[in-house]
């Protein structure tokens, strides 16, 4: 289990990217199309935001247990967790291979 500051440091880092999305985007479409004063401009307020607000910092864990390595996009949740939940039949459509 991850320890609960980390979880919270990840839904904070969240929600911060949710926050400052619209505006991210707006600068750098200032930055690309814009003369160079603005884009100049532009950079400069780009740089001025939180560095949490950066999307590239958010970091996938598993919804059940925090972890964060061996995480499963399609199912949400850690490798461990998804074959926990395979073999006790709780995940529709899933079963163990065998050959």
């Amino acid at each position: 289990m991850a320890k609960e500051s980390m979880k919270a440091r990840e839904v904070k880092r969240a929600k911060l990217v949710a926050k400052f999305a619209a505006k991210r985007a707006a600068l750098k479409e200032i930055v690309r199309t814009g003369s160079i004063e603005d884009a100049y401009e532009a950079a400069q307020q780009l740089q001025k935001l939180p560095k949490n607000a950066l999307p590239v910092r958010l970091h996938n864990r598993c919804t059940m247990t925090g972890r964060p390595k061996g995480y499963m996009r399609q199912f949400g949740i850690s490798r461990i967790q998804f074959r926990e939940m395979a073999a006790a039949g709780l995940i529709p459509g899933v079963k163990k291979a065998s050959w």
